[in-house]
C-alpha cells in the first residue's frame, strides 16, 4: 500500500509540473516581425503557456537552443500534400523544413465530391480533412474550396456555363464548405475545366464566401502575354464580391514579360489604396512547374479525358492543336510559348514505366532525336503516357524574384507535395521546391544573400500568413497559441535538392513542434501524428 501511495503521489506531482517542454538560450523571433529575443518558451499540451524568463525550469523535456532559432512554425500557402498525407502522413519533405500547416485548394480540392460522379463516401471537404486527421498526420491542414471542385461537382469537364439551378447548387456548397471551415475559394484559371469559368460565375461564388470573412485566392487567368488583364480580373473579382483577393504565386512568366512586373505591382498599389485588400505569394525559385498539357489549348479537354485523347490523335484536328500552339501569341495561356526555347521545358515525370528513361530531359533535345517539332513531340508524348506529364518550365527571372521577396504583403508556397525521399517517389522528379523552398528562403536569401531579414522572413512565412488566412491563435509565439514551433540552425539551415537530383531533404531544421508535440526530433521524425485540421473563420461548430 505504501508504495502504491508513493506511486500515485509521484504521478500527481509530475501531473501537476507546469511545462511538458521548455525551449531555454534561443534567439526567439516570435513571428510578429520584431526584434529577436532571448527568452524561454513553455509548453504545456497543444498550447504556449510561457513566453518570457521561467525561473524554476522544470518540465519532462528541456531543450538548449544556445545559437538556435526559435520560431513559429511556417505555413505553406500553396500545398498539394492531400493524397500525399493519406498515403505517408509523416509529411518528410515539409516538416525538415519547419511546415506545420498545409493550406489546400488551388482550383482542387478534397471535397465536395457529388455522389453521382465519385466513388467516394466522405463526400464534403469537412468530411474528407476530417479522414486525414483520423488516419494520423504530422502537419495541421486546413483548404479552400477550389472552384474547380464545384465545377465538376455539378457541370463535369464541359465547356459552357451553369445553369441557373447548377449556379444555385454551386453557392449552397460554398455556404456548406465555409461553415466547415473552409479558407475561402480557391482558383486555378489557366486549367481546363476551371478555365471555362467566366468572372461572372466567381463573383457569384465570391459573394457567398464574403458573407463568412473569408479569401479568394487565384493561379490567375494568365501569368504571362496577359498577365496585367488576369490581375484586372482578380481585383474585379475581389471589390464586385466585397471578398480580400490573393494571387497565387506571383510571377511574370516568359522572358518577354519580365518588364511588366512593376506594372502588376502598381495596379496592386493602387488597389489596396483604394480600400481592397489584395496580397500575393510565391514561391523562390525562376523554374515553374505544372503538366505538359499547359502547351495545349485548353479546348482540347472540353468534355475531359476520353474526348481529350480522341482529338490528340485524330490528324486534322491535331493539326489544329499544333498550328494553334506555334502562334506567337494566343487567348490562352501558352507554356511552349512563354518558355521561349523547348530547352527550357523539363520533363519530370510519367506515368508509363516505358517513358521513365525520358525523366530529367528537356523537350528540346526529345524533340530533336525524334525528328518532330517541339509542338507535335508534346502531343505524342501525352497520347504516350495516356495522360499528363509533370514538367518544369523555366521561366522567371531572379531579379523579379527578389523583388516579390521584399514586398510587405508577399508570403510562401511550395507548390508542391510533402512527400519521403524513399520509395516509389524515387521513380518520378519533381521540383526541387518539394524538399526546399522554405530553407532556400532562410539560407541562400536571408544568411547568403541578405534580400530580406531573419525576422522578416519568419514574420512572412508564419504571423503574416496567418493573418492573411484569418487563422486564429497560430502563425506566433505568443501565450495562449497553438504551439506550433521550429528550431533551426541559422548556419547551417539551406535547401539541398536540384532540378537534376530533387530527392534531397533540406538540411539545418533540429526540431519541430506540431500542437506541442514533438515531431522533429535533431533532425530526425518521432512518428508523431498530432495534426489537426485547422478551421477558417467561417467555422461553425
Amino acid at each position: 500500500m505504501r508504495y502504491l501511495y508513493f506511486f500515485t503521489l509521484a504521478l500527481f506531482v509530475f501531473s501537476c509540473t507546469p511545462y511538458d517542454t521548455i525551449i531555454t538560450n534561443g534567439k526567439v523571433y516570435d513571428g510578429t516581425g520584431g526584434e529577436m529575443q532571448t527568452v524561454d518558451i513553455g509548453i504545456k499540451n497543444d498550447r504556449i503557456k510561457t513566453v518570457g524568463v521561467i525561473e524554476n525550469k522544470k518540465a519532462e523535456n528541456i531543450i538548449d537552443a544556445q545559437g538556435k532559432v526559435v520560431s513559429p512554425g511556417f505555413i505553406n500557402n500553396l500545398s498539394w500534400a492531400a493524397y500525399p498525407l493519406e498515403l505517408d502522413g509523416r509529411s518528410l519533405s515539409d516538416i525538415k523544413q519547419g511546415v506545420t500547416l498545409e493550406i489546400f485548394g488551388e482550383g482542387s480540392s478534397p471535397g465536395p465530391y457529388n455522389p453521382e460522379k465519385v466513388k467516394n463516401t466522405r463526400l464534403s471537404l469537412g468530411q474528407n480533412m476530417d479522414y486525414l486527421v483520423e488516419k494520423g498526420i504530422s502537419t495541421n491542414i486546413a483548404s479552400f474550396i477550389g472552384a474547380t471542385t464545384l465545377r465538376l461537382h455539378q457541370i463535369g469537364s464541359d465547356d459552357r456555363a451553369p445553369t441557373p439551378e447548377e449556379l444555385s447548387k454551386m453557392q449552397a456548397l460554398v455556404r456548406e464548405g465555409m461553415e466547415e471551415g473552409a479558407l475561402g475559394i480557391g482558383s486555378s484559371l489557366i486549367y481546363p475545366p476551371a478555365f471555362f469559368a467566366s468572372t461572372e460565375e466567381l463573383i457569384a461564388l465570391c459573394k457567398i464566401a464574403s458573407e463568412y470573412n473569408v479569401t479568394y485566392i487565384s493561379h490567375m487567368r494568365s501569368e504571362g502575354d496577359k498577365l496585367k488583364d488576369a490581375v484586372e480580373e482578380l481585383i474585379t473579382i475581389a471589390k464586385e464580391a466585397n471578398i480580400d483577393a490573393e494571387i497565387y504565386h506571383l510571377k511574370a512568366a516568359g522572358e518577354r514579360n519580365w518588364d511588366k512586373l512593376d506594372e502588376v505591382l502598381e495596379m496592386i498599389e493602387k488597389a489596396q489604396e483604394s480600400g481592397l485588400n489584395i496580397t500575393a505569394n510565391m514561391y523562390n525559385y525562376t523554374g515553374a512547374s505544372t503538366g505538359l498539357d499547359a502547351c495545349l489549348p485548353p479546348w482540347t479537354q472540353d468534355g475531359g479525358k476520353e474526348k481529350w485523347m480522341a482529338r490528340l490523335t485524330d490528324p486534322e484536328t491535331k493539326k489544329k492543336i499544333i498550328a494553334e500552339m506555334q502562334q506567337s501569341e494566343n487567348e490562352w495561356e501558352n507554356f511552349l510559348q512563354l518558355a521561349g526555347d523547348p530547352k527550357n521545358i523539363l520533363l519530370l515525370g510519367f506515368d508509363k514505366d516505358s517513358l521513365s528513361y525520358l525523366n530529367g530531359k528537356n523537350l528540346g533535345e526529345v524533340a530533336k532525336a525524334r525528328g518532330l517539332s517541339p509542338a507535335e513531340t508534346v502531343i505524342d508524348l501525352i497520347v504516350a503516357n495516356d495522360g499528363d506529364i509533370s514538367t518544369a518550365y523555366f521561366l522567371m527571372s531572379e531579379e523579379n524574384v527578389k523583388k516579390q521577396l521584399k514586398l510587405p504583403y508577399i508570403t510562401f508556397c511550395s507548390d508542391a507535395r510533402s512527400i519521403a525521399s524513399e520509395g516509389d517517389n524515387l521513380k518520378y522528379m519533381t521540383h526541387p521546391r518539394t524538399y526546399g523552398n522554405f530553407a532556400r528562403l532562410l539560407g541562400k536569401y536571408v544568411r547568403e544573400e541578405k534580400v530580406l531579414s531573419m525576422e522578416e522572413a519568419i514574420y512572412k512565412l508564419s504571423g503574416l500568413s496567418a493573418e492573411k488566412l484569418k487563422i486564429a491563435e497560430r502563425g506566433k509565439l505568443l501565450e495562449g497559441y497553438f504551439a506550433d514551433v521550429v528550431i533551426f540552425d541559422p548556419e547551417k539551415i539551406i535547401d539541398k535538392a536540384t532540378f537534376t537530383e530533387p530527392h534531397q531533404y533540406a538540411e539545418g531544421v533540429e526540431y519541430v513542434f506540431v500542437n506541442g508535440t514533438l515531431v522533429l526530433e535533431n533532425g530526425k521524425h518521432t512518428g508523431a501524428t498530432p495534426g489537426k485540421f485547422v478551421k477558417g473563420p467561417g467555422f461553425k461548430k
